[in-house]
């Protein structure tokens, strides 16, 4: 199979698909690797290091798309890309279709195949593409909302882990997934008062079980978050319904009720976000403020820390990879249940319930594609 790696055009998206190593492991099963040039810079991958992989230099984005069967990207493609793209191609990246319709038109026009990183799911329901970009955005909500809520930034003027004598900030965590794990551990070892709020007691078990002594857990319904976001510092949105928009759990109103100058950090938000009055920022301008609450609300967290994400993304999407490029994307499906669920869009069918239903569409369900 011919794959093509484009270099990201997303704003400050400084992640790549394929490294390296991966490369050199699809060349030596006899595939073509095609990179565009620069496209592994911002992860700290030159050129040469792919050449000596075995993979070609493509000057151009045009160039990569012309010639691939398959592309592989880390972010969904923005509107530049959507002329590029061509009937049959398989892409395989996160999409999150059910935040942006005009994605998911585009994709229908063009009939391409959009197997969806987000949406690849384990037997026991686990997101195991979505996995390691929820460690590291879990992670960074936390290095990120310590560093919104100093005074300079627009915080509270708040120190995450107090000081001997003063209390630590109060951190609220909006669902115990792997994103809200993850900030929960990192917030907890820089000493902060965590609370984390989920909808599972089984969940919310094991965490008690798991956790350091300065992490609590609460039931999440209406009535305790309300009462809760009253004393929160940091509030951080760990909301996912696989391929769905995230539900509101903080709306408009309730900002009125927070401190002045607390921080919220949305990682829902390339999901539609779980707090109402969040929209997708940059990493150039990551802040606005809505009612003295400071809002941080990046779709793409992980890529202001590039090296680390791309290597743990092509640790878990590498034997995908290797599984489409060898059989192609309908036997390696057929052969792996798991692949399945990635499956959103082919040949201008919605094949994902979530998104058909996020915008109204028609569903036709994958089996129709899958079946011999």
């Amino acid at each position: 199979m011919i794959i093509g790696v484009p270099k990201e055009i997303k704003n400050n998206e400084n992640r790549v698909a394929l490294t390296p190593a991966g490369a050199k492991e699809l060349v030596k099963r006899g595939h073509s690797v095609f990179v565009q040039h620069t496209a592994g810079e911002g992860s700290g991958f030159t050129d040469d290091q792919y050449t000596e992989a075995g993979a070609a230099i493509l000057p151009s984005i045009e160039e990569v798309y012309a010639i691939a069967e398959m592309i592989m990207k880390v972010k969904e493609p923005i509107e530049p890309e959507y002329k590029l793209i061509k009937e049959n191609q398989l892409l395989f990246t996160y999409f999150h279709f059910a935040s942006y319709e005009p994605l998911t038109k585009a994709m229908i026009e063009n009939k391409s195949i959009c197997l969806a990183y987000e949406t690849v799911e384990k037997a026991d329901r686990s997101l195991p593409l979505l996995v390691p970009m929820s460690e590291v955005a879990g992670r960074m909500a936390i290095q990120k909302g310590a560093n919104y809520l100093e005074k300079p930034l627009g915080g509270r003027g708040i120190l995450l882990g107090g000081v001997p004598g003063v209390l630590p900030a109060k951190v609220i965590i909006l669902g115990g997934g792997i994103v809200g794990t993850q900030a929960a551990w990192m917030a907890a070892g820089l000493g902060a008062d965590v609370t984390i709020m989920d909808v599972s007691l089984q969940r919310m078990r094991y965490l008690s079980d798991v956790m350091p002594a300065n992490v609590k857990t609460m039931m999440s319904n209406e009535f305790n978050i309300r009462e809760m976001i009253k004393d929160a510092d940091l509030i951080v949105g760990a909301v996912l319904i696989p391929g769905a928009k995230a539900p509101h759990l903080i709306t408009r109103d309730m900002l009125t009720d927070m401190k002045k100058g607390a921080v919220l950090v949305d990682v829902a938000v390339d999901q539609g976000g779980c707090i109402e009055t969040c929209k997708p920022t940059t990493h150039e301008n990551p802040t606005y403020v809505i009612d003295d609450v400071v809002h941080y609300c990046v779709a793409n967290m992980p890529g202001a820390v590039p090296y680390t994400s791309t290597l743990a993304l092509t640790n878990a999407t590498l034997p995908y990879a290797i599984q489409l490029a060898d059989k192609g994307w309908k036997k390696a499906a057929q052969e792996n249940p798991e692949l399945v669920p990635g499956l959103n869009v082919i040949h201008g069918d919605i094949v994902y319930k979530a998104v058909a239903e996020a915008f109204g569409l028609a569903y036709v369900p994958v089996a129709k594609y899958l079946a011999d």
